[in-house]
């Protein structure tokens, strides 16, 4: 009996806790805080899949990304979005392996050391929604790129302190537009992008 109340004791405080750090999210942009912003690296994540032989997505991140937004939540169609990833942050659950995608034969990431991703313009497509189309450059190849973003909510992280954004966006380029052709079609030549990351106002 007593280990009983002790246990409803222990959720009933930790529910109380959990409300305590649980932030009133709004996904409303005009309930939105306009500024400038910056990646939260540790709230960050962005992952590509490729098709592997026609049995399976092969799967890899970067880890060291860094990105900066400004938004305005009177008109959220003008935001700016610029975003840098480190193609020496590779993981593919394989070092052996990063390594050798590293390499000049496919990123060539000692010439190559970044791909860059600078928005041009924004379509809402609905109330949480948008199209990004910018310019993205891999291997010193620019190319369009179009994400199609979900705009997750906004409010002030009480751990943090910090007032924050979080967004998730998902996108596709041809690998061989920037002169990653190799093994082509065993390894597929469509790239899909998966991104998800928090922006801390500055």
């Amino acid at each position: 009996m007593k280990n009983a109340v002790f246990i409803c004791l222990f959720a009933a405080l930790a529910a109380g806790c959990a409300s305590l750090v649980t932030p009133d999210v709004k996904s409303e942009p005009a309930a939105l805080r306009a500024g400038q912003y910056e990646l939260d690296p540790a709230h960050a994540a962005v992952l590509f899949k490729v098709d592997h032989l026609g049995f399976s997505k092969y799967v890899g991140r970067f880890e060291t990304v860094e990105a900066s937004l400004d938004f305005d939540s009177a008109r959220p169609e003008a935001a700016k979005l610029t975003a840098i990833v480190a193609i020496e942050s590779l993981d593919v659950a394989n070092p052996s392996f990063a390594e050798t995608l590293k390499g000049d034969e496919w990123f060539g990431a000692e010439t190559f050391p970044q791909a860059v991703f600078e928005s041009r313009s924004i379509e809402i497509t609905g109330e949480n929604t948008g199209r990004v189309t910018g310019d993205f450059t891999l291997k010193g190849v620019t190319r369009p790129m179009t994400l199609d973003v979900a705009f997750n909510g906004g409010a002030r992280n009480l751990i943090t302190r910090r007032y924050t954004l979080g967004f998730s966006a998902v996108g596709t380029f041809k690998r061989s537009d920037h002169g990653l052709d190799n093994l082509i079609p065993a390894i597929g030549d469509d790239v899909e992008l998966e991104i998800h990351a928090e922006f801390l106002r500055q």
